[in-house]
């Protein structure tokens, strides 16, 4: 980023500004278990504007992808089914929904009657 000229820092959708290379970090980081990632996840977070509603909640189910990985399911049931009922309707589809449903697929079988698991289903089906 320190190599760029200060117009091809800003961010807009033709430039490289950092929250465009931050963003996709945390997830990178937490499949190769990267230490950095929750710095990572912090600073993606400090980048994206409080109207950025997708991104943020993209952000919030990796961290709670994070915490699944981590070996805490019910925890991560727990976060992203808040994430999916504080979303207006129209963000609760496409990419969202897709994170949101590897995350449940990635749950073992023997928690998915157990409550956090059935509610974030029960999310996933509204």
């Amino acid at each position: 980023m320190e190599h760029l000229d200060a117009g091809a820092r800003a961010a807009t959708w033709l430039t490289h500004g950092e929250q465009s290379t931050t963003a996709p970090c945390p997830r990178a980081h937490r499949a190769r278990r990267h230490p950095t990632g929750p710095e990572s996840q912090q600073r993606a977070r400090e980048l994206s504007a409080p109207t950025s509603t997708m991104t943020r909640a993209l952000l919030a189910i990796d961290a709670a992808s994070c915490v699944h990985h981590d070996g805490h399911t019910q925890e991560a049931c727990q976060r992203t089914v808040a994430v999916l009922s504080d979303l207006p309707a129209a963000y609760r589809c496409g990419l969202v929904r897709r994170r949101a449903l590897d995350l449940y697929h990635r749950t073992p079988a023997h928690h998915h009657q157990e409550t956090d698991a059935r509610a974030l289903r029960e999310a996933l089906a509204a």
